[in-house]
């Protein structure tokens, strides 16, 4: 499994509604620059992450972005599956009824242990964590954040 294009964007957009948080909405222009995303693909991603209720889009001269959940409610997990779906690694996990071996096959059971450890590693990382990282490393580079 590689995650996509979208969903790096998508995190890298929910880090930094996350990181300042003070703020209730943040222009996609500010979000694009800030992240290195283009604004065209941030606003296609935007899309899905509003439908899974992570942000809002807000219309007008006044628009932009803003979270609809806290950070600390945010995992990664939610987000790679938000933009890219459940993860799988192999058909036999996705599709059990194409693998006519899972119930004898040893390499299955590594590949569902795989990615239930994937899950949780991803389902127990939030957004707040996250943020809270990223900006204290902002803030030890020479050009501030």
């Amino acid at each position: 499994m590689r995650l996509t294009r979208a969903g790096e964007y998508a995190i890298r957009c929910v880090l930094h509604l996350s990181m300042h948080r003070d703020r209730p909405v943040i222009t996609r222009k500010e979000i694009a620059e800030a992240m290195d995303i283009p604004a065209q693909f941030l606003g296609k991603v935007a899309q899905h992450l509003a439908r899974a209720g992570i942000i809002a889009i807000r219309q007008g001269a006044q628009g932009g972005y803003e979270l609809v959940r806290r950070p600390e409610d945010i995992t990664l997990l939610s987000l790679v599956e938000a933009i890219d779906g459940e993860i799988f690694l192999n058909d036999c996990i996705s599709r059990p009824e194409s693998c006519d071996r899972r119930k004898l096959c040893s390499v299955h059971r590594v590949w569902d242990k795989a990615r239930s450890q994937l899950r949780e590693t991803l389902g127990s990382t939030t957004l707040a964590a996250l943020a809270e990282t990223e900006s204290k490393a902002c803030a030890k580079r020479p050009d501030g954040p």
